[in-house]
């Protein structure tokens, strides 16, 4: 009976659809209208390193996007029995920030240059000192400035500079605007005039006046928009896009696209003031809701928004589980050239768990997950790297351990300056892949950070399901109605979640850890420059 419900919702179109561009996977999250997840579907995806670009092309943005909205239509119709032709609400997120900029035709300028570059050393600190406000190497105005320094050519026939989930928006909907969260990570917002800082766009627009380009900088950015508020429709080339058979029918509305640190807020039920989240897979990021401002600008901390514009503090890393993969595939390779199949999910869970059994200090054992650049710790370039010491307990729990706790490190070396400047929190909600084991991943992120952690039952969903989120509360908020309000009401109200406090074992191992990583980092770095 409950399928059959479902089914004539889904067929009604009394459902909310979120879908986010992640690092490697693509995913899309069915709701009904209470945001219960009802469906899923994905698409896996890699970046490349293309002369030295960290990137995906357009072709491959554009097949992702298919391919995971048609293993979703295929996962509706062999769970319910009814196809997947419209929605009431949907919206697209994707990793934030980025440079993707396209000349008036509509044509892609250079590749697309994500977060993960760090070629953008040189524009980030002359920026950050000019507005006297952090301006990290991912941000998308660091990338048109370096972009500017090098003299590139393309620079002067820009027409519109955008993100991956704007991009996606764009081509979905016609309209060239972007979530406040997500346009937070292009350049500074004042949250008075809910825009980008005037004063900084002034700045900027003096410093490169001298280069007469035929643009202003408020040109070529998105429109900025807040959380519940429309965005478009979807267009009928938006949904031959989507579903290249024609069956999904255009003119769904839309809600502003958002990026990933956004919707792992609403995921997390952390967008109100002194709440905080942390989001770990590819990379990690800690993201804390301020109640005042920090005492100055710190080249570690983003400032950027909730997706309702409130100021937060964002502490992001750029490596977090892909080396951790890496070993976890060798161990598979190994185990299947002995002719054991072993499920991927009890392979992660076996490995992850025997981590417990692991020596305080790890049995002298050390390890830096730097597949990129880490601005945190100051590498602009990365290469993983394992260390023991000559009488080191060379033991696979150790080794799980040590792989763990890097995950975290360099998270904890940016939060210290959180802590220093009196930030606290009762406890910290947590998502992404690094908590799929959830009992390793709340253990030990409990420890690095020394305060308790919360996993939400929709952890696993993550951001596509708080993008859906941002779909309904468009859909269905009062004119009053606040984001945390909604969230705490209606969203979160019956949420399972399961909390875990810091042990002490693990905080005094996780300490004794830290301070061998700090002490050991010069090998890194040396590592990183060969």
């Amino acid at each position: 009976m409950q399928n059959e419900s479902i089914a004539a919702a889904i067929t009604r179109g009394e459902t909310y659809l979120g879908m986010e561009f992640g690092s490697t996977r693509i995913k899309a999250v069915l709701t009904d209208l209470s945001n219960k997840p009802i469906a899923s579907g994905s698409f896996d995806w890699e970046n490349s390193l293309v002369d030295g670009v960290w990137t995906y092309s357009l072709d491959e943005i554009h097949n992702g996007l298919r391919q995971c909205f048609a293993d979703l239509q295929k996962n509706v119709q062999t769970s319910y029995g009814v196809p997947l032709q419209t929605v009431k609400s949907m919206g697209v997120s994707a990793m934030m920030h980025g440079y993707l900029v396209f000349d008036k035709n509509g044509k892609l300028l250079t590749p697309f240059r994500t977060w993960r570059n760090t070629m953008t050393g040189e524009a980030a600190a002359f920026l950050s000192e000019l507005f006297s406000f952090n301006i990290p190497e991912r941000w998308s105005i660091a990338h048109l400035y370096q972009s500017i320094l090098k003299e590139e050519s393309h620079v002067a026939d820009i027409a519109y500079l955008t993100t991956l989930s704007g991009y996606i928006h764009y081509l979905l909907t016609g309209e060239k605007v972007l979530g406040v969260g997500d346009a937070s990570g292009m350049f500074p917002i004042d949250g008075e005039a809910k825009d980008y800082d005037q004063r900084y766009v002034e700045r900027f627009e003096h410093l490169i006046a001298a280069k007469k380009y035929p643009w202003r900088l408020r040109s070529i950015l998105p429109k900025v928009l807040y959380a519940g508020e429309q965005a478009g429709t979807l267009t009928k080339e938006g949904a031959l896009l989507l579903d290249p058979s024609g069956s999904f029918a255009a003119g769904v509305p839309f809600c502003p696209p958002e990026g990933d640190a956004g919707t792992g807020m609403v995921a997390t039920d952390s967008v109100a003031a002194n709440t905080g989240n942390v989001s770990a897979g590819t990379s990690i990021f800690a993201m804390v809701v301020l109640d005042r401002p920090l005492s100055r600008y710190y080249p570690e901390i983003d400032m950027v928004t909730t997706p309702d514009g409130k100021p937060v503090a964002m502490v992001h890393c750029n490596n977090c589980t892909g080396d951790l993969d890496g070993w976890i595939r060798l161990f598979g390779e190994v185990l299947h050239s002995f002719g054991v199949q072993v499920p991927k999910a009890q392979l992660y869970d076996t490995l992850l768990l025997c981590s417990f059994d692991g020596d305080d200090h790890c049995g002298g054992l050390m390890n830096y997950n730097y597949l990129s650049g880490e601005s945190i710790t100051g590498l602009t370039c990365g290469k993983p790297l394992f260390l023991r010491e000559q009488n080191s307990s060379f033991t696979l729990p150790n080794f799980m351990k040590t792989q763990l706790f890097s995950c975290l490190a360099t998270l904890r070396i940016g939060m210290d300056i959180l802590y220093r400047e009196g930030v606290s929190l009762d406890s910290m909600a947590c998502h992404g892949g690094y908590y799929k084991t959830k009992e390793t991943g709340a253990r030990f992120t409990a420890a690095s950070l020394e305060t308790p952690v919360t996993i939400m039952k929709t952890a696993g969903e993550g951001g596509p399901w708080g993008m859906a989120v941002l779909a309904g509360y468009a859909a269905e908020r009062s004119e009053t109605e606040s984001l945390s309000e909604y969230l705490t009401e209606k969203v979160f109200v019956d949420a399972e979640k399961e909390t875990t406090l810091p042990k002490t074992v693990d905080v005094n191992s996780f300490r004794a850890f830290l301070q061998r990583y700090r002490d050991w980092l010069d090998a890194e770095k040396t590592a990183s420059k060969l």
